[in-house]
């Protein structure tokens, strides 16, 4: 063997290290993606279901029955007070003015008349829009808006939606809204801090300072 060969034998092949960087190349881009891929399926999809416990009303009410038969339509239950604050969630004094009596075979308000309004108690209902402790809101300043602008069409509702609790909060879902990304459709998705700065901007030309709602 002449050492022209021995000189050919001890140059490593350059296809062979291109090739080998592209292998690696290729494996990183790929441990990403998939990394990527369970990254946002754990914090998208299996987080929030372990975040949020489901919980039932105590009792399901039709807020379409009680909308043909009021004639204010939410301000029949839902009102401002003489002082200016609001009435919030009816009381069992409200609700007695009908329903001293069960006027039907519906076991939801059977159970509002047996066990609620006979023994004078209220009803434990879960609010879907109770603000943490910090944030103070008036719904008298925005008594000229339209209800459905951030609590939906719930006045034509038949039932009552699953509430879901934050486990670390305590607080509903609805004050965050559903989806994790902050992505919405309807202006009741949320109730976020930048959907009322969006808002207030839209309509008065500035979002305020932050201690109108913050104490």
């Amino acid at each position: 063997m002449s050492a022209s060969d021995d000189n050919v034998k001890d140059v490593p092949s350059d296809n062979h290290e291109e090739g080998h960087g592209n292998g690696s190349i290729g494996f990183v881009i790929l441990f990403f993606v998939v990394g990527l891929i369970g990254s946002l399926l754990t914090g998208w999809v299996l987080f929030p279901k372990l975040l949020y416990s489901q919980k039932e009303q105590p009792i399901d009410f039709n807020h379409q029955i009680h909308m043909d038969a009021v004639s204010d339509g939410c301000e029949s239950c839902h009102f401002f007070r003489e002082d200016g604050s609001f009435s919030g969630v009816p009381t069992i004094a409200q609700c007695i003015e009908c329903h001293e009596e069960a006027q039907t075979e519906d076991p939801n308000e059977i159970k509002l008349v047996q066990e609620y309004i006979a023994n004078g108690e209220e009803v434990p209902w879960l609010v879907y829009a109770r603000q943490p402790d910090c944030v103070f809101f008036s719904h008298a300043a925005h008594k000229e808006m339209d209800c459905t602008t951030c609590h939906g069409d719930i006045g034509h509702s038949e039932n009552l939606k699953t509430y879901e609790e934050n486990r670390l909060t305590g607080y509903s879902r609805d004050i965050w809204g559903h989806n994790i990304g902050g992505f919405k459709k309807n202006t009741w998705d949320r109730m976020k801090m930048d959907d009322c700065a969006e808002c207030h901007e839209r309509e008065t030309g500035s979002k305020g300072p932050c201690f109108q709602c913050h104490k």
